[in-house]
């Protein structure tokens, strides 16, 4: 095993050049680093928020309330099917978690049922021809209408899963460098913006819900219907944020919602005030087409998050795909706005559990604190091989150095997130690589005491060893993998950087001290072991 093949001096000039090339940027200054050859590495290590400083949120995703809206759109889902086919129909309402409505033909109570069926409801996942909404007749001419079990499981998952993809896509537009958003639990995000000090601005943009309709407004109802509290069974009444009316009562059904704009901009009205420039993709464009076409002459309501931002009136179809939403916006305001809806809206709303700021001076002590410690640790053990093992411990010092190199140009080059965890790990990573030469070395030791020959006892020494050390790492590549896997923020962190260091640990501790006594047998050619 001790025998200087090419791949193996290859192997280890290379591993030693891609170390300090991508080690080195992060100990250079940054007016160095920018004069530095554009095909030299620049990627310094990604410090997390432990260690940057940055803001800690932690949502929780109100599946409850998205609960609701589905039921509240499933009530106008059976209103309009039975009113589109001219059903006679009565008693429409929602008990808890049903929608019952009684058919007033007992003739057509069949073909009623028939028409739900078909009609209502998704696919849902993994059932084979079956719906998430089941519809059941009662016998005495109504209809029940509901969710099933599965459904609400589903879109509360799903709701999750959309909410960390949005909330990433907002984050990212503002710039904020390798933000963490990780699910923890059923339905709660964490998020860690490192280097981003004020929580408020993420706040601002990442618990707006932004969910954008546009609604007809019912001009049928009065303002002493609004008074009397006479709102249509099918509309609902807004608070509004424009200039004309504190309230609007607009129809529950959406003509076009948020979900089919292609892109949102800041833009200005044609008296120069903020506004949002939106367009549609060609089904909300054919869809707004139709709908200001039927209804030259009346309102239809802009609604943001269930507050009406404008309710212009239709003076010419509008089939072009494109609009402006004006309001009382100022060119931040409008701004934040596009972007929020170019991100696209949260399926459900956000209640923020948990905020917390890391500041820059508790990240700096974090970082002192670490560096120490590594340095402690380094120190340490290099006296400890070099005591214990002469010239051979030396070597092993020698791998030490690469083998931290490595992993911080590994870490580098793949823009991983260093945190105060993963420091740690990197401590118990040297003490790992120093346990393989221990191992290596002993043996070297046993087998020249049992009267081998130095360079016999030398490659025995690797031989016998390595299955110890391949069982060891092993064992900690599987821990390794099994918390990144399952932890979460400081575990996942700790995991990372011990999952990096086994591979090069085995490297160094094999490959690099391997080449080096070859070396040194080589050109000393001696008669004794330095640990015999």
């Amino acid at each position: 095993m001790l025998t200087l093949s090419r791949w193996k001096i290859i192997a280890v000039t290379l591993s030693v050049i891609f170390g300090i090339l991508f080690s080195l940027p992060n100990v250079l200054p940054q007016k160095t680093l920018d004069a530095l050859p554009g095909w030299l590495p620049h990627k310094k290590l990604n410090l997390g928020l432990d260690l940057q400083g940055g803001s800690y949120l932690l949502y929780e995703v109100d599946t409850d309330a998205l609960h609701r809206e589905r039921l509240s759109n499933l009530l106008e889902d059976t209103r309009t099917q039975l009113r589109n086919e001219r059903m006679p129909f009565g008693e429409l309402a929602l008990q808890g978690e049903v929608v019952t409505v009684r058919i007033g033909d007992a003739a057509r109570y069949d073909d009623a049922v028939s028409l739900l069926r078909r009609n209502l409801g998704a696919p849902l996942a993994g059932a084979i021809g079956g719906k998430d909404v089941s519809v059941n007749g009662r016998g005495d001419q109504r209809i029940e209408v509901r969710f099933v079990p599965e459904a609400a499981r589903a879109d509360a998952a799903k709701a999750v899963d959309q909410s960390i993809e949005t909330i990433r896509r907002r984050i990212d537009s503002l710039g904020t460098k390798e933000p963490s958003i990780n699910r923890q639990g059923s339905n709660r995000i964490m998020i860690q913006a490192p280097g981003e000090s004020d929580p408020q601005k993420l706040i601002a943009v990442v618990g707006k819900t932004a969910k954008l309709t546009f609604q007809m407004v019912d001009e049928t109802v009065t303002a002493e219907d609004i008074a009397a509290g006479r709102i249509p069974p099918d509309a609902e009444l807004l608070q509004s944020e424009d200039q004309y009316a504190p309230v609007y009562v607009v129809k529950r059904r959406a003509v076009v919602s948020g979900d089919e704009l292609t892109n949102a901009s800041q833009s200005f009205d044609q008296n120069g005030r903020p506004a949002v420039a939106f367009a549609f993709n060609g089904s909300g464009a054919r869809k707004f087409g139709d709908v200001t076409m039927r209804n030259r002459d009346k309102r239809f309501a802009i609604v943001l998050d269930k507050k009406v931002i404008s309710a212009p009136v239709i003076n010419d179809p509008i089939t072009g795909g494109n609009g402006i939403i004006t309001g009382n916006f100022t060119a931040q305001s409008a701004s934040e706005l596009a972007l929020l809806l170019r991100s696209g809206a949260l399926p459900a709303p956000l209640n923020i559990e948990d905020q917390r700021t890391v500041t820059a001076e508790l990240g700096a002590d974090a970082v002192r604190a670490g560096s120490i410690s590594l340095a402690i640790g380094a120190v340490a053990m290099f006296v400890f091989v070099i005591l214990a093992y002469g010239l051979f411990g030396v070597f092993s010092a020698i791998a030490l150095v690469v083998n931290v190199l490595l992993i911080i140009g590994i870490m580098s080059f793949s823009q991983a997130t260093l945190t105060f965890p993963g420091i740690a790990g990197l401590i118990l990573t040297l003490a790992v690589a120093v346990d393989a030469n221990v191992l290596i070395y002993e043996r070297m030791r046993d087998e020249s005491h049992a009267g081998r020959t130095p360079m016999a006892a030398a490659d025995y020494g690797y031989k016998l060893a390595l299955t110890s050390i391949l069982d060891a790492n092993i064992t900690s590549l599987i821990s390794g993998l099994i918390m990144f896997s399952f932890g979460s923020g400081p575990v996942k962190g700790f995991a990372w950087t011990l999952v990096i260091g086994v591979f090069t640990s085995l490297f160094t501790a094999i490959f690099i001290t391997q080449v080096l006594i070859g070396w040194w047998f080589k050109t000393a050619k001696p008669k004794k072991l330095p640990i015999a």
